[in-house]
Parts: C-alpha cells; sequence; structure tokens
C-alpha cells in the first residue's frame, strides 16, 4: 500500500529528470473522483501487476493512517507521482498536464491500465511495455521511467478515437473503423497512428 509518510510540508517528490509542466489544462472529461482514481491505481499495481510496494506523491497533506491524500484535496501544485519496484526494476510515472490533481492521478491510472494490457497481447516486443517506455518531454500527460527503449503512448485509449470512457463496444467499433480507414498505410496513411488506433481500440474492448 502507498507509504504512511504525511507529506503536510506541500512540496511533491518530483522525479529530477522530468521538467514541470508550465501552462497546465483545465479538464472535466473524467467522470470520478480522488479516491476513486487512487484505488484504481491500487488495483491495477497490487491485483493485476502483483506490486507489493508503490506510493504515491502529492503536495497535498496526506493522511496519517493510510498516506493518502484527503478527498477534497486541491493543492496549488496538482501534480502527482507514482513510484513503485517490479521484478527488480524501479519505475515512476508523474503528470501535472491538468490544474486538477484528481486528474493528474486519473490520467496516472489510465496509463498504467493501458501499458499493462499491452504487455498481455499475444505480440513480440523486444521488452516489457513498462520497461521500454521512453521518457517524452515534460509537457506531456505522463512521463514514464524505463530503459528509454521505445516511445511511450502518452493518451488513454478512448482520448485517442476521441470517445466517453465508458463508450458502448459498437461506438468504440465504428469510431475505430472510421479512423482506421483515414490512416491506413494502404492509403498513404500515418503507419504509427494506425496502430494507435487499432492498440486504442483493443484496450477499450477488453475492459
Amino acid at each position: 500500500m502507498p507509504s504512511k509518510v504525511d507529506r503536510t510540508g506541500g512540496e511533491i517528490d518530483w522525479p529530477h529528470w522530468a521538467s514541470r509542466t508550465t501552462r497546465r489544462e483545465s479538464t472535466h472529461k473524467y467522470s470520478t473522483t480522488l479516491a476513486k482514481s487512487i484505488s484504481h491505481i491500487e488495483t491495477e499495481l497490487e491485483d493485476r501487476l502483483g506490486v507489493d510496494d508503490w506510493r504515491l506523491s502529492t503536495a497535498a497533506p496526506h493522511r496519517k493512517k493510510d498516506g493518502r491524500p484527503y478527498a477534497n484535496a486541491s493543492p496549488n501544485d496538482p501534480g502527482a507521482v507514482v513510484r513503485w519496484s517490479m521484478d527488480g526494476e524501479q519505475y515512476c510515472v508523474a503528470a501535472d498536464q491538468y490544474d486538477d490533481l484528481r486528474d493528474n492521478v486519473r490520467t496516472i491510472g489510465l496509463y498504467i491500465k493501458e501499458k499493462r494490457k499491452m504487455s498481455n497481447r499475444p505480440v513480440h516486443t523486444g521488452q516489457d511495455e513498462f520497461a521500454t517506455a521512453q521518457l517524452p518531454s515534460g509537457d506531456e500527460d505522463v512521463i514514464v521511467a524505463g530503459d528509454g527503449g521505445a516511445t511511450a503512448s502518452t493518451q488513454a485509449p478512448h482520448e485517442v478515437l476521441g470517445v466517453a470512457e465508458d463508450a458502448p463496444d459498437d461506438v468504440v467499433e465504428a469510431v475505430a473503423r472510421r479512423l482506421s480507414a483515414n490512416n491506413h498505410p494502404d492509403n498513404d496513411g500515418d503507419d504509427a497512428e494506425f496502430k494507435r488506433i487499432q492498440q486504442a481500440k483493443e484496450a477499450l474492448l477488453d475492459d
């Protein structure tokens, strides 16, 4: 479970290798709460990835009983950082794209979920999806620490397709079909974008 450290000093444990976002966005696309967003990360890391030790760091006061920020936390610095260890490797995901702590925490949870699903695909890649995440610029939604072997996607699957997070399967399929046709390599489309659309579709239909 998260560290019991009570971060009342108002300082986030931001990774030294990551730049900070200078102009943050305001968004209302996540229909969730801060508590649910943290619980989602806990489920992904503990129940689905088998991580025993992980820590959430924010600039908000954290409760001493469980190390989590208070439900109504609204710190001046809305960034969030999640660190964990897995298979002898250390990982760190940081997000501060949005001006609300909840939205940055939710973005991290969706990123971890997407990367986990990509790791479970029946395809061969050079290394595990988490281990191959390359560091994007500081103004991207999420920054992932790894060995720098491949480019990381910084959008949640539903954002790639431009649909609601809980969109029905038929809507996901229809939108993905239209976007795929526009980006198909056979039609001189963008091969990388085509693959990203297919991955997003599979991730949403796999929920």
